[in-house]
């Protein structure tokens, strides 16, 4: 799966990292209901760095269509909400 981090570029991600991804991303959800604005920004930043970590960087030239976009790490809670769907930012 091609993921963009917003205002860093895309890297490409095996399916098999998502369900450790989802349990930060079901922390980052819980963080964000309860207004908890320090859990969120860790959250965020570690979510963000997993991504980094797990994924391999597409060169910034790479036209990939992003199956998912992830917020920057200096997103605010409200613009992180806007982007929310049902399950979080990351599916399943």
């Amino acid at each position: 799966m091609i993921v963009r981090i917003m205002g860093e570029g895309q890297v490409k991600l095996a399916d098999s990292h998502f369900a450790e991804l989802n349990k930060l991303d079901d922390d980052l959800l819980e963080e964000m209901e309860s207004g908890d604005e320090p859990g969120f920004r860790r959250t965020l930043h570690a979510l963000l760095d997993k991504v980094r970590e797990l994924g391999t960087p597409l060169p910034d030239d790479a036209l990939e269509p992003s199956e998912l976009i992830l917020p920057s790490a200096d997103a605010t809670l409200p613009e992180v909400k806007d982007m929310l769907s049902d399950d979080g930012l990351i599916p399943g």
